[in-house]
């Protein structure tokens, strides 16, 4: 992870719009990379599906190398995987800065956690829509990011589910009541309309798939500067 990043995971938790790129060209992953880093745009987010814990499958670590040869755009995986621990390695060595795992399927969260951080990556612990919020209070002190889903997991452009927002809230209060340093982030359904409420509940980091990508150029432009990112 280059210096540039640290800031995004200071005191000052700068925000960042992070487009999805499942949401690009499968067939030109490389040239949906580079619009984004065209757009300014600092941090990427890779959505991995297994078939088995989504009813999708997506792309592996070897997806990630390639576009990590490509870039040095921060690189968000999100390993929507059954059985996640497996692959750690295989991620980061592919070139993965932050790896989040999802809290509902039955393994060892605590020890996952503790290996992701064991190869130099930041670490996000993720929660489905329909999970309670209180299943993951105990990581949240061993994570650098926590994902709320707007969305069930499996597909991209699916609509916003504002009701996530009441644990954004909850985790942004126990943040600053516990003096906790991740970085909140949702993803599902985050379009312009909806930005604000993400951001007055306590995001920092706005996973946009759809909305970005068949959006032009100045809507982009206009995206982030809603999300309050500087452009």
């Amino acid at each position: 992870m280059t210096t540039d990043f640290e800031a995004f995971f200071g005191d000052s938790r700068p925000r960042v719009l992070a487009p999805s790129i499942l949401a690009g060209d499968h067939a030109n992953l490389a040239g949906s990379l580079a619009e984004v880093e065209c757009d300014g745009r600092r941090w990427v987010h890779l959505d991995v599906m297994d078939g088995h814990f989504v009813p999708n499958v997506t792309f592996g670590p070897q997806t990630v190398a390639d576009l990590r040869r490509r870039t040095n755009v921060f690189l968000d995986v999100h390993l929507m995987m059954e059985c996640p621990h497996q692959f750690l390695d295989a991620f980061a060595e592919a070139g993965s800065d932050l790896i989040s795992i999802h809290v509902e399927p039955d393994y060892d969260h605590a020890d996952a956690l503790s290996r992701i951080r064991g190869l130099a990556k930041r670490s996000g612990i993720v929660i489905n829509p329909e999970t309670q919020v209180e299943k993951i209070f105990p990581f949240l002190e061993q994570v650098d990011l926590v994902l709320c889903m707007t969305v069930r997991p499996g597909f991209g452009g699916q609509a916003f589910m504002e009701n996530v927002l009441d644990k954004v809230r909850t985790l942004n209060e126990l943040r600053e009541k516990e003096g906790y340093r991740y970085l909140i982030e949702v993803d599902g359904g985050v379009t312009p309309e909806n930005l604000t409420l993400c951001t007055n509940a306590g995001a920092d980091v706005l996973v946009a798939g759809t909305a970005y990508f068949k959006a032009d150029a100045s809507t982009r432009k206009a995206f982030a500067e809603l999300a309050g990112e500087p452009t």
